[in-house]
């Protein structure tokens, strides 16, 4: 009978690759793995804010990729630093992500099309690149949402881009099994990051957000989470404690899930 894989002892140098490492959970999850004595890669549009991070995280040999995560350019590019500085990699935690709006019926189809293309590009993309370059035993995580379950109005193709990459895990976590990989998604419901900004307004601070969830009987923890929160769960999908478990999605939520 196949008996349980696990890590090397956390004396041995493990290997991270975080998208979306600028700002919000994705900066969080890097901050936390490199206190846990890891080497991360960090993936983001915004060079300045990554070059910043990588100079502030402890540890050595963080790596760092500017770029779209879904761009081809920038999967080839991480690959190649990654097998040049550190010859392979343990984990993933593919958090970048974006939120636009559009009308599910009467907008264009491009515009539509845009949270879905770039969001169930970069999985796929991020995904194929990580399997390739685990040696042995690894671990992919992807950040998604509640949205994946859920939607609002003019975001169809956001919950939709979520959802597909919920089943996408289910897929590689199949797929994936026999080489000792383990694929799972974290689903989040309110966090406060920069993404809870629209247009200049922060829908954590408003009045909408107190009187349903704060003062309301819809989110019972009646605050939204912190982003360390989120990358605490991505860090124990990472570790020695999560080696049974494959093809879930965590939701992580407040509770918010559970009422209705």
């Amino acid at each position: 009978m196949p008996q349980p894989v696990h890590f090397e002892p956390a004396s041995v140098s493990r290997r991270v690759i975080v998208t979306g490492a600028s700002s919000g959970i994705g900066r969080s999850a890097a901050e936390r793995f490199a206190r846990e004595g890891w080497s991360v890669a960090l993936v983001a549009r915004r060079e300045g804010l990554l070059r910043e991070l990588a100079a502030a995280l402890p540890g050595h040999g963080h790596l760092v990729c500017p770029g779209a995560y879904e761009a081809p350019e920038t999967a080839e590019h991480l690959s190649g630093l990654i097998r040049e500085r550190w010859g392979g990699v343990d984990v993933l935690v593919n958090n970048a992500g974006v939120f636009m709006t559009a009308p599910a019926i009467g907008s264009p189809l491009v515009e539509w099309r845009r949270p879905l293309d770039i969001m169930l590009d970069g999985a796929v993309s991020m995904s194929r690149l990580a399997a390739d370059l685990m040696p042995g035993p690894g671990r992919i995580i992807h950040v998604t949402s509640i949205h994946g379950d859920r939607v609002e109005a003019r975001a169809s193709a956001y919950a939709m881009a979520k959802a597909a990459i919920n089943h996408y895990c289910r897929g590689l976590a199949l797929e994936l099994a026999p080489r000792g990989i383990l694929v799972n998604a974290i689903a989040p419901g309110f966090v406060d990051t920069p993404m809870s900004v629209v247009d200049g307004v922060n829908e954590l601070e408003g009045e909408w957000f107190r009187k349903n969830y704060v003062e309301g009987h819809h989110l019972p923890l009646r605050r939204a989470a912190q982003p360390e929160e989120i990358a605490g769960v991505a860090f124990f999908l990472a570790g020695p404690d999560a080696t049974y478990i494959t093809g879930q999605v965590l939701t992580v939520d407040g509770g918010l899930t559970i009422t209705f």
